[in-house]
């Protein structure tokens, strides 16, 4: 089972971007740990990360076919790209939200997900971890699916 971690713009500075949100961990090893986990579970793990709207959707399409599904932290894209929910939507890939703070306690802006509502699930504010529960949370959905 391959499953896509999707991360999207400005969390390629996790570790030292606002650490007192988003803690100290870096992206880097946020992907190591999603590995570990995956194989624990017998499962693969590709990773992307981009500033990129665009960069973000090709790589969800050339994930089609290929990953069972995706985590996805889409950054600020959550509350604001429909274009990003459409590709969820037209590859069919089944997919968890995952966020490193608790959107829900933040700014107005930040309380609402376009993507939510197509999500098998979301995780937030659970810091790093909130990746493994995802992964987890996942890959059992699909497994029990088949």
């Amino acid at each position: 089972m391959i499953i896509g971690v999707l991360n999207g713009p400005n969390l390629n500075l996790l570790g030292t971007r606002e650490p007192a949100i988003y803690g100290t961990t870096t992206l880097d090893e946020i992907v190591a740990r999603c590995g570990t986990v995956a194989a624990d579970l017998g499962a693969e793990v590709r990773a992307f990360q981009s500033n990129s709207e665009g960069a973000l959707i090709d790589q969800l399409h050339a994930w089609r076919g290929v990953a069972h599904g995706v985590v996805i932290n889409a950054g600020a894209y959550t509350h604001t790209s429909i274009a990003l929910r459409d590709a969820l939507a037209a590859t069919n890939l089944p997919f968890v939200e995952v966020h490193l703070s608790n959107i829900y306690a933040r700014e107005p802006e930040r309380r609402y997900s376009v993507l939510a509502s197509g999500a098998i699930g979301l995780v937030c504010g659970l810091g790093a971890s909130g990746y493994e529960f995802a992964l987890r949370g996942l890959v059992q959905t699909l497994r029990s699916r088949s």
